[in-house]
């Protein structure tokens, strides 16, 4: 018997949602001092941090200066 042909298993996969980039010089609100920024530095869980929230935190976030950790979903993310 003729075996059916498998579907397309990369389309059943579920990938997890990125979060929302904004568009580059609009405005964003930091979550963690509630300062309207340009930049923040953001993860694919959706964690943001603007940078002088990110310079305040460095210590608990990084131990390399290179790649800093996600303190909501534990994902290293570079600078």
């Amino acid at each position: 018997m003729p075996r059916k042909p498998i579907e397309n298993l990369k389309s059943r996969r579920k990938r997890p949602k990125k979060a929302k980039s904004s568009e580059p010089g609009q405005r964003q609100v930091c979550p963690c001092c509630h300062a309207e920024v340009t930049f923040c530095w953001s993860c694919r869980c959706g964690f943001r941090l603007c940078q002088s929230c990110m310079t305040e935190n460095l210590w608990g976030m990084t131990c390399n200066n290179t790649t800093w950790d996600c303190p909501d979903c534990g994902e290293q993310r570079s600078y």
